[in-house]
């Protein structure tokens, strides 16, 4: 009898425990949110940009070097001691402008034996012509010899040629002393003296005494690749005038305004590239001999064309394409054909029309027929845009 009474206990507890922990799991299953609460992916959210039309300038960027267009290394003609220089290092000079003296004392000197010479033989040959003159008078009597007039005529010849010579020597003495005086060949900005005063010169010195720069007008020399020689050629034929604009090699600080001046007769095979000078009048002296800048060259202008923001164009295997958003805010890729960039826009050849909007930013995260927030201050600047 305790037997059994023991047995229906324990079933009893088993029983009850069974019965609580159902009734714990249909507690917890009860709490959960069902199915239909759960709250769905949110979509992304995205910037969008509008097709506009616009003017777009087509502006081809190259880094280039500030060229001057004349350099001069100024050198002595003449030997000698200098005796003076004329000119402050780094300061502009005019041409003809006094820059060294060198000692004309040896040089004044054979001046005057070489013109003492000429007088000379002047003298002589005007002796010699009055001879001539009487042998001529005496040939027409019959009183003297064909021989006597013709060595008269001959001796007069000779001593002609001796005057020019001495006239050839007395200019190229005027010369030297001239020389002696060292001026500027051409305007332009002197560099640091190669030579100071009291030192011998001579023409094969190969540092000379200065070098002169030209400054106003300067040139920048830069380089475009081949596939961008056509449409600067093109406006080249035409005479066109090509404005260039050049910056600091940071690119943010105006140097100089000019006008593409000419371009070089051969491409570089080695690069591909062609070379092309633009003259500025730098009267500012913003450009600086062989300072590295970035140019910037205005070929034309292209006007009412089709516009899209440059961020939203993305390259795969069709090339290059957009993400269009339709009107239920859903987005398609779309193929596009493109042309020149500018300014954060890009020419649309084909693929979009006007007023299309697309995606310009958050494009990473979205596939072709995926619905998309469209952030609605970008819609505001979109239809702000020109």
């Amino acid at each position: 009898m305790l037997m059994k009474t023991s047995s229906r206990r324990r079933n009893a507890v088993f029983a009850f425990t069974v019965i609580v922990v159902v009734g714990i799991i249909y507690a917890l299953s009860s709490r959960r949110p069902s199915n239909a609460l759960t709250p769905a992916i949110s979509a992304p959210s995205v910037a969008a940009g509008v097709v506009t039309k616009g003017d777009l300038p087509l502006e081809l960027q190259a880094l280039g070097t500030v060229t001057p267009l004349s350099t001069v290394t100024v050198k002595s003609r003449i030997s000698g001691y200098l005796t003076a220089v004329a000119f402050k290092e780094g300061r502009m000079v005019r041409k003809g402008e006094l820059l060294a003296q060198i000692d004309p004392r040896p040089y004044e000197a054979a001046l005057a034996q070489s013109q003492g010479q000429l007088i000379k033989d002047e003298a002589l040959l005007r002796n010699a012509q009055l001879d001539l003159t009487r042998h001529e008078r005496l040939l027409a009597q019959d009183s003297t010899s064909r021989q006597n007039f013709d060595t008269a005529a001959a001796t007069v010849r000779q001593l002609e040629g001796t005057v020019k010579s001495d006239q050839a020597m007395v200019e190229a003495q005027r010369l030297d002393v001239e020389y002696c005086h060292i001026v500027a060949p051409i305007d332009g900005r002197a560099g640091l003296r190669q030579v100071d005063s009291g030192n011998y010169v001579q023409p094969t010195d190969a540092n000379g005494l200065v070098v002169i720069t030209q400054i106003e007008p300067i040139s920048v020399i830069f380089t475009i690749p081949q596939v961008q020689l056509g449409p600067v050629l093109k406006r080249l034929r035409a005479e066109a005038m090509l404005p260039v604009v050049v910056y600091d090699s940071n690119d943010t600080t105006l140097l100089g305004e000019g006008v593409l001046d000419t371009l070089d007769n051969q491409i570089d095979i080695s690069t591909g590239t062609v070379k092309l000078r633009a003259v500025f009048a730098n009267r500012d002296g913003g450009l600086f001999p062989n300072e590295f800048v970035n140019a910037r060259l205005l070929v034309e202008t292209q006007h009412d064309i089709l516009l899209v923001p440059t961020t939203a164009i993305r390259y795969g295997t069709p090339g290059p394409y957009v993400y269009r958003l339709r009107g239920d805010d859903t987005v398609a890729i779309q193929a596009v054909a493109l042309g020149a960039s500018h300014d954060g826009r890009t020419i649309v050849l084909e693929g979009l029309s006007l007023g299309d909007r697309v995606v310009v930013d958050g494009i990473d995260r979205l596939n072709d027929g995926i619905r998309v927030a469209i952030r609605p201050s970008t819609l505001r600047e979109a239809a702000d845009e020109p």
